[in-house]
């Protein structure tokens, strides 16, 4: 943040200059003296509260989760996926990885999910969109699920037109799974919700299949 030079550039790569300036308007750069650079299990006092910073590769190389100990608590950024609560359902929360660019790394998606879930935290706070607390769960779905969106990615890998091919599995396979967990809306409804993640996810995925070793 002290130059957000690269984190713009990177954030109009994904969503267009237009949306980047609707959403975020002019990132201006932060002075060097109000930056502290966390380190991993690095705790800081907020008022009197000890936070625990974690180090937790896998969505992004720069990401950390920060842990509340005192109510076992994790805050996990994008480390523990995405769960939107119009597909709740009598069965709980549903869950699913997000493999925005550029960074997906498989085996260090896996590996933060298990970093997260040491702590034996009681609830997790999601970016997108707060509280969970099916933990046991959603964790064993976030390792299926990152699975499944590698084997997706992977057998379209050879396609002429990989992207829309993407697209159209993804979808397909978020129905099922959402029909699967008690959703009683329609297909269009769940488009709705998962669509920009359909589009951001695939980026992810296929520049991961491009750049793998």
């Amino acid at each position: 943040m002290i130059d957000p030079t690269k984190l713009v550039k990177g954030t109009k790569a994904v969503y267009g200059e237009a949306e980047y300036f609707r959403q975020y308007g002019d990132i201006e750069a932060i002075a060097p003296e109000r930056v502290v650079v966390a380190e991993h299990e690095q705790e800081f006092s907020l008022c009197g509260r000890a936070f625990r910073s974690v180090y937790t590769e896998g969505h992004a190389r720069h990401h950390h989760c920060f842990c509340d100990p005192s109510s076992g608590s994790v805050f996990t950024g994008d480390s523990f996926g995405v769960s939107f609560r119009e597909l709740d359902t009598d069965k709980g929360e549903f869950i699913y990885p997000t493999t925005t660019p550029v960074h997906f790394d498989l085996p260090e998606a896996h590996k933060a999910i298990e970093t997260i879930m040491a702590f034996e935290p009681k609830q997790l706070f999601l970016t997108h969109y707060s509280r969970v607390t099916e933990l046991d769960r959603l964790a064993c779905d976030l390792h299926k699920r990152i699975d499944d969106f590698v084997g997706l990615v992977t057998r379209h890998a050879a396609d002429e037109n990989r992207t829309e091919a993407v697209h159209i599995s993804m979808y397909d396979y978020f129905i099922e799974e959402i029909r699967e967990h008690g959703f009683t809306g329609t297909d269009d409804d769940i488009r709705e919700v998962v669509g920009k993640d359909v589009v951001l996810n695939t980026m992810g995925l296929e520049f991961w299949l491009d750049n793998r070793q």
